[in-house]
């Protein structure tokens, strides 16, 4: 495994076993690339590449404010110069709008999408919501990471796991706030546009957990209907880390549908 920056700074992890496309996957807002590791340890005899979003982890914020755009340009300028060519790429949450994004844009480079966990046509009442949490973020009190990982790990599996709860936090603790605020008040404010996902012409997976009340299945079903093509698949029991919770069926779901469009 090969931990570098690239030379417009994004921190990046590369395991690189042969020549095949790699599968890339996206962190969501405040997280940083160590929440795949679950998914890394897993496909560890495919070529797999994390990395950290602008203003997450190590990868620097160097602009006062923050779009789509900005990552879903490092995401090209990241792979333009580790020279692939073409990727399977896995989006979650925040990750999966830049990989909406970058696929609408560049389905010749994608073998294959999953998108997972993404928030879809959010209801005014799902909005409210969302820009309560946002407001409590701007507080910086513990409250509101325990908020946070109480949406996403089912109380059980916390109990029963306190090292990853501990973990998950202390990455949201570790945030510098001011970049990690631009970057929720992105979310935070996204608004959905149907004809860039139209231009989504590659081999598409949406999945999400069935407990997810951010990301919902029912967001996740719609979208698969706008998404020519796409398969929808709901993980059982899941919430919106399900990636690491019920990391066993998501990753036989991601690797069923990864071998399938895998060159």
């Amino acid at each position: 495994m090969t931990n570098k920056f690239d030379s417009f700074g994004t921190h990046y992890s590369l395991n690189k076993v042969n020549e095949k496309d790699p599968i890339v996957f996206v962190h969501g807002v405040g997280l940083t690339k160590e929440i795949w590791n679950p998914q890394i340890d897993f496909f560890k005899n495919y070529n797999t590449l994390t990395y950290d979003l602008i203003g997450h982890g190590k990868t620097p914020l160097k602009k006062t404010g923050i779009k789509i755009a900005d990552f879903v340009l490092q995401l090209t300028r990241l792979i333009g110069e580790l020279n692939f060519k073409k990727i399977h790429l896995v989006g979650f949450s925040m990750g999966a709008l830049i990989a909406r994004q970058f696929a609408s844009e560049n389905n010749n480079n994608v073998n294959s999408l999953i998108i997972h966990g993404s928030i879809y046509r959010r209801t005014e009442e799902q909005k409210r919501i969302v820009k309560n949490r946002f407001e409590l973020a701007k507080m910086n009190r513990p409250a509101s990471k325990q908020a946070a990982l109480r949406r996403w790990l089912s109380e059980d599996f916390a109990k029963k796991n306190p090292n990853i709860y501990k973990k998950i936090y202390s990455i949201l603790e570790k945030n510098k706030r001011l970049n990690f605020l631009k970057s929720y008040e992105l979310f935070v404010n996204f608004v959905d546009d149907d004809e860039v996902l139209k231009k989504i012409n590659t081999n598409t997976l949406i999945t999400t957990g069935e407990n997810d009340v951010g990301s919902t299945p029912e967001m996740s079903r719609n979208l698969s209907k706008i998404i020519t093509g796409s398969k929808f698949v709901e993980i059982k029991k899941g919430k919106h880390l399900c990636s690491i919770e019920c990391a066993d069926s998501v990753n036989m779901t991601f690797k069923e549908f990864i071998d399938q469009n895998h060159a």
